[in-house]
């Protein structure tokens, strides 16, 4: 007998509670699993009252080695940074005499420096050329001849007024001189023949420069056979009787020369490999740390650091250099200074960029709450490009699914173009390393806007064979749509 099973029909009551029999009872434990039960309680309660192993007793001695070494590593990498900038800067000076022009040429064209230059050009002019002195003696000439004794005293008294006009006269015309660009390119010709001579001294030749009383000295006699001609040129013929002089100006001791020889060939040695054996240094300890994405902000944070403090040790030295000056001279030597370190400068803020971004590189991928929110907002922004007809092109076409491939690699590959790019500009700036940066990132942006998985084939759906069996039966659930009764057997 069978009825239609419904909601609020009663759970049939169960067969053994029927007939009166009751459920067989858990046997009793025996005497082994009770202490068997009572140990594992017992190691239970250790294990809880334990105190918790620290991380650290869980390492191994690789990791800690590789951690060690990767710590020093990184010290001297970024050690040598500095140590990098300033070999390279000074071989290149010493070594290369268009840098070395480039470098100190703007030192003429600088006002202070010209006034420096023009005043002791006309104080050895007039050391070789007393005017007041030949006036008075032109008066006493006149004299001798018949002149009245009160019109040369009186022509006496002038001679002074005339020495003085005629040494402002010779010093404007001076000053006019060095401050044409024919004397400024003359004066860079002689610089040019003046490092060429350098650079044989330093090689070993000490005959190509002049030693006076235990110093390097420098001739100003271009300079001043420069002014004699001009002078004459204006009309002042007195100027012609100058003759070949070769005033100095001491330089530095000759001692400094010997160990400046000894530090040309150590720094033609390590200029060239000292900047890579920097960088294997930092890469190296990257990699042999840990946390490889700390180890990259650390070097970033702390390449910008060594720069700040080399600016500051820059700022130190003009300091010291300027203070060691007479007062009159200290405008000039503050500003051959800036224009001599103006490279190295430029050095300092190119790396101190580089350390920047770095370090923003490795914030960024980064797990802090703000990196993720960054990327994923720049994610959102370059899906939100791809959306609609965009992205169904993308999809079904060969550039998505190929882009989509090949994305590590196409990612890996800009980040070594631009690293090249950096490598092979010359002296790049600060300004050059953010514009090749903002190019990676549009870069980066556009691979990851055509990153695009090719769209899955939607098969059509496959109608359901029915069961014949179930059609024909008036109590299927599917002969009709609707659900059928589910019948009950109960017990006769």
């Amino acid at each position: 007998m069978s009825v239609v099973d419904r909601p609020d029909q009663p759970v049939p009551p169960d067969p053994a509670a029927a007939t009166g029999t009751a459920a067989p009872a858990a046997a009793p434990l025996t005497a082994e699993e009770r202490a068997e039960l009572e140990r594992l309680r017992a190691e239970l309660a250790a294990l809880r009252a334990a105190p918790p192993s620290p991380p650290a007793a869980r390492r191994h001695g690789p990791v800690r080695w590789a951690s060690v070494g990767s710590a020093v590593l990184l010290v001297l990498g970024l050690l040598l940074v500095p140590v990098s900038v300033l070999a390279v800067w000074t071989h290149n000076q010493l070594a290369d005499t268009d840098r070395f022009v480039a470098t100190v040429g703007p030192v003429l064209q600088d006002p202070a420096v010209q006034t420096v230059v023009a005043d002791r050009v006309t104080a050895e002019v007039f050391a070789q050329v007393d005017v007041q002195q030949l006036a008075n003696q032109a008066v006493d000439a006149l004299a001798a001849q018949g002149l009245p004794a009160p019109i040369a005293e009186r022509l006496h008294g002038l001679t002074g007024p005339l020495a003085d006009g005629t040494r402002t006269f010779v010093g404007d015309k001076v000053q006019e001189l060095v401050a044409s660009p024919a004397f400024v390119a003359a004066a860079q010709q002689a610089l040019t023949l003046s490092h060429q001579q350098m650079a044989a001294v330093l090689e070993g030749q000490s005959s190509a420069v002049g030693i006076q009383d235990g110093k390097v000295v420098l001739d100003l006699y271009p300079f001043i056979e420069a002014a004699k001609q001009k002078l004459v040129a204006s009309g002042f013929e007195l100027a012609a009787r100058i003759p070949a002089i070769h005033p100095t100006i001491p330089l530095f001791p000759a001692t400094t020369l010997i160990r400046a020889q000894t530090l040309y060939h150590l720094l033609d040695v390590t200029a060239t490999w000292l900047p890579w054996v920097t960088l294997a240094l930092l890469i190296g300890g990257v990699l042999l740390a840990r946390r490889r994405r700390r180890a990259t902000l650390v070097v970033g944070i702390g390449v910008m650091a060594t720069m700040f403090v080399l600016a500051l040790a820059l700022f130190a030295v003009r300091g010291l250099v300027v203070g060691g000056v007479a007062e009159s001279s200290a405008a000039a030597v503050s500003s051959a200074f800036d224009i001599v370190v103006r490279f190295v400068r430029a050095a300092l803020r190119t790396l101190f960029v580089i350390g920047l971004v770095v370090a923003l590189a490795a914030w960024l991928t980064g797990p802090s709450t703000a990196a993720v929110r960054l990327r994923g907002a720049l994610a959102g922004g370059v899906a939100s490009l791809r959306r609609g007809a965009v992205g169904r092109w993308l999809a079904e076409g060969p550039v998505g699914p190929w882009v989509h491939a090949h994305r590590t690699l196409l990612r890996t590959a800009l980040v070594v173009l631009a690293a090249l790019v950096l490598v092979l500009v010359d002296r790049p700036s600060g300004w050059d390393v953010l514009w090749v940066v903002v190019a990676l990132v549009v870069l980066l942006g556009v691979v990851e806007f055509l990153d695009q998985p090719r769209a899955p084939d939607r098969a059509p759906p496959t109608p359901s064979t029915p069961d014949t069996n179930a059609l024909a039966d008036p109590q299927s659930p599917v002969r009709d749509g609707t659900s059928a009764p589910i019948t009950v057997d109960r017990p006769s």
